[in-house]
């Protein structure tokens, strides 16, 4: 008999258990609506307030201010849904997330508790089930209670913040970080489901992908069995044209089969293959479940830090991903899609899932298969010491089999990583004098986590956390091994301090810069002026304004008063600094085999070091990612031209090497034949006659090969001797286009540099499809503008629309 699935999300209503402001807009939640207010499963507290007009949207002005009473609030779902008995054997009832500490009823009676959000259950209900209706209740106990008081029971721990995350299974970032928010969420977040069935049931399945010695594709797949023990099961495992069948004594719940499979092809990440997937199907009796995997081999030279995939080295052009939104049960497949389409479309190859979120949903993993982007899994460990006491080590051990288990088909996951900062955190910011004999974590990441990922899946290798450096008695920040963090520049130094440093791997590096305009302006009220108090909420970073200021340094002039000033150049200074940094570290290729960015998105409209801001709109720093991730780079350094080539054929030809004034005029020049070899890069020193300008104010370098330039600049922007801006505008509305559409052509008259349009201001559907574009005179380029039919086109040739650095005197 087949497994029934009856999804519960219908019929349910919130209600407060302890109580709550009266200053609520319909006067509390108790006086408005004394039976609960409707609630949307899977979903949270938060939304359903929001829905239901109770509180302002926590993500505009200093909304979240006023929120913090939620997260101490204890509250209850409630529904009915109505079962008749349908002749199966067996019933229960399925959570797939409940954030974060349940107790759950069925019809009065306590079926489970729960404590991690980062679990799913499953409870045993045959016997409770009334035919007609049945009451469902799930009573949430407020976060802060429960960390807080197993705070007090267990001795504080040091952490980034004086938040009791460290004490809770839960997402920390959820109690806020520098970039997000404080909304301390509690709901069932992930779908509910009553299953019944008769006979065996299938209970889970780990597919482990792998290719053999031979590159043959081959499949390790165990299968769970949940039956009686009266009777032997069968069952099969199939997959393109291999398969294997199974019988399974009584006494016996778990099977292990390996399969050859001959017709598969490899997978490969998109810098270097196609994303061949594969449906795996399992049957136990009428009980089938379907999987998709893809094969591949992941190895991982730890002192080096080089991941490999097939064995081949993979210079990872990453970046570091955070949940997509505080309330991650609004997410729909489409927005996580589109999120990681535009890493694909800036050249990235690795997402790193950042351990103060998630375990992220079936769908992002996914997507990441489909779309060949590598995956790099966090454990949701965090900047703090964690507590290794119980209930806290049975339920990371819990959670981690099950996501482990989880995740396992997904071949795009190539690595598991301990936690994020915390071997750091207990070097180097003075967490030992605090702890004294306290635990702090070290027993997941070395004992606990390393057992369950060797066990539970060996095809893929596990590091202990990041930065590291590949042994405890090594600094975990040593940038001859392992990973390191590089948190100086922006916090301290300039960001030409990149230079100073050739790592083997960078896993996080940043600068900030704020989101788009229409992002601000949809998310601040008033008046958009540096310093005022609702833009300076969207600001989460510790002195953050005077670090966006202080890092302009003497690279670009200070915007003073002026938002549009101070917006287009904090923009462009974050976009500058993170590409000044990966030219750097990839122009050291192979020694150095990755950069990953901190980071992709954010979760809300804030000032952040993301690429991609709250709203989804590409910031110059993801233009800027998307030129510097090319898989052919040059960049100009140390007296020499460097040829980056991330592809797998040599990139022959002729180096064109020119000397400019800064009006146009040719100086110097040279032509070099050159070539690097796949996945390598090549060094060629400067001629004489172009390595040194004659006067560095009024000179720049050009190096092309094939359609790939670059300019290299002997002074900043502050000391060149840069003219006033003059271009021709010409604006084109695309009459045949199947979107509405404009092309705006720009011809400079002089140097203009790190031109940028920003349609946005105009209407915020608007975007242009490139962005830092520098002009010698007499050359044009052409940006599309798609997304919003615009009132006035002809303003996208106008200030502050059109930008360039030297703009201010624009004709």
């Amino acid at each position: 008999m087949t497994l029934r699935h009856l999804p519960l999300h219908d019929g349910w209503t919130l209600h407060p258990a302890g109580p709550v402001p009266s200053g609520l807009p319909t006067g509390g939640v108790p006086d408005a609506v004394p039976d609960g207010i409707p609630a949307t499963v899977p979903g949270c507290v938060h939304t359903d307030l929001l829905a239901a007009g109770l509180i302002e949207d926590p993500y505009l002005d200093d909304n979240e201010t006023r929120l913090g009473w939620i997260g101490r609030t204890d509250w209850t779902y409630r529904t009915t849904f109505d079962w008749t008995p349908d002749g199966h054997d067996h019933a229960a009832l399925c959570f797939d997330g409940l954030d974060t500490v349940a107790t759950v009823l069925l019809n009065g009676r306590e079926i489970g508790r729960t404590a991690n959000q980062h679990r799913s259950y499953r409870f045993p209900v045959r016997t409770l089930l009334h035919e007609g209706e049945n009451t469902l209740d799930v009573t949430f106990t407020a976060p802060y209670t429960y960390a807080e008081e197993l705070r007090d029971r267990l001795g504080d721990r040091p952490g980034a913040y004086a938040e009791p995350y460290a004490f809770i299974r839960k997402m920390a970032c959820n109690f806020g970080w520098d970039w997000g928010p404080t909304l301390v969420t509690s709901g069932i977040w992930r779908p509910v489901a009553l299953e019944t069935w008769s006979g065996p049931r299938i209970a889970s399945v780990k597919l482990l992908p792998d290719l053999d010695p031979e590159g043959v594709p081959f499949l390790t797949a165990e299968v769970e069995i949940e039956h009686d023990g009266l009777e032997p099961v069968s069952g099969s495992v199939g997959v393109v044209g291999a398969g294997a069948v199974f019988i399974l004594d009584e006494d016996k719940h778990r099977v292990a089969l390996s399969l050859s499979v001959p017709q598969a092809e490899p997978w490969w990440p998109h810098s270097h293959g196609a994303q061949l997937l594969y449906d795996v199907e399992v049957r136990v009796g009428d009980h089938v479940r379907t999987l998709r995997t893809g094969f591949r081999a992941v190895a991982l030279e730890q002192e080096a830090f080089r991941i490999s995939v097939n064995g081949e080295p993979v210079f990872v052009r990453g970046v570091n991903w955070i949940p997509e939104d505080c309330f991650p049960s609004r997410l729909t497949r489409q927005q996580l899609s589109d999120r990681l389409d535009q890493a694909v479309a800036a050249h990235v190859n690795l997402v790193r899932v950042w351990g103060g979120g998630l375990y992220e949903s079936d769908d992002f993993y996914e997507l990441c298969d489909e779309k060949g982007l590598l995956v790099w899994q966090d454990f949701p460990f965090a900047c703090a010491a964690y507590p290794e006491e119980q209930p806290l080590w049975d339920e990371v051990a819990a959670e981690a089999r099950e996501n482990v288990t989880r995740l396992a088909p997904h071949p795009s996951l190539v690595l598991w990583c301990g936690n994020n900062e915390n071997l750091e955190g207990h070097a180097d910011w003075g967490w030992q004098k605090e702890l004294g004999d306290r635990t702090w974590g070290h027993g997941y990441y070395h004992r606990l986590l390393p057992s369950i990922v060797a066990e539970t899946d060996p095809t893929r290798p596990y590091w202990p956390g990041s930065p590291y450096s590949g042994s405890p008695d090594i600094h975990p920040q040593d940038p001859e091994r392992g990973t390191i963090h590089i948190w100086d520049v922006w916090n301290r130094a300039d960001y030409r301090a990149y230079a100073d440093r050739v790592p083997r791997f960078v896993a996080e590096f940043g600068f900030q810069g704020p989101p788009a305009y229409a992002t601000l302006r949809r998310a601040v009220s008033g008046r958009l002026t540096p310093g005022a108090p609702l833009l300076a909420h969207h600001q989460k970073a510790e002195d953050g304004d005077a670090k966006l200021l202080r890092g302009l340094g003497d690279h670009l002039p200070q915007p003073g008063t002026d938002f549009d000033d101070w917006h287009w150049l904090t923009q462009l200074n974050q976009a500058r600094a993170v590409a000044f940094g990966i030219r750097h570290f990839r122009s050291h290729t192979p020694y150095c085999m990755g950069t990953i960015v901190w980071q992709l998105n954010d979760c809300w409209p804030v000032v952040s070091w993301s690429a991609v801001d709250g709203d989804g709109r590409r910031k110059p720093l993801w233009h800027a990612l998307r030129s510097v991730y090319e898989d052919h780079l040059i960049a100009v350094r140390d007296g020499s031209v460097h040829l980056v080539n991330d592809t797998p054929t040599p990139w022959a030809g002729t180096l064109r090497l020119t000397r400019h004034a800064l009006d146009g005029t040719v100086l110097a020049e040279e032509a070099l034949p050159v070539t690097t070899a796949p996945r390598t890069t090549t060094s060629v020193p400067l001629p004489a006659s172009l390595a040194t300008p004659a006067d560095p104010a009024r000179e720049l370098l050009s190096a092309r090969l094939d359609d790939t330039r670059t300019l290299h600049f002997w002074e900043e922007d502050t000391r060149l001797a840069l003219p006033p801006a003059r271009y021709g505008v010409t604006v084109t509305a695309e009459e045949d286009a199947p979107v509405p559409a404009y092309r705006v052509e720009v011809t400079a008259k002089a140097l203009l540099r790190d031109l940028c349009l920003f349609p946005d201001r105009l209407h915020p559907d608007a975007e242009a499809d490139t962005m830092l574009v520098t002009l010698l005179p007499g050359e044009s380029t052409t940006i599309r503008v798609t997304g919003a039919v615009l009132e006035d086109p002809s303003a996208l040739a106008t200030r502050p629309v059109l930008r360039c650095v030297n703009d201010r005197n624009a004709t």
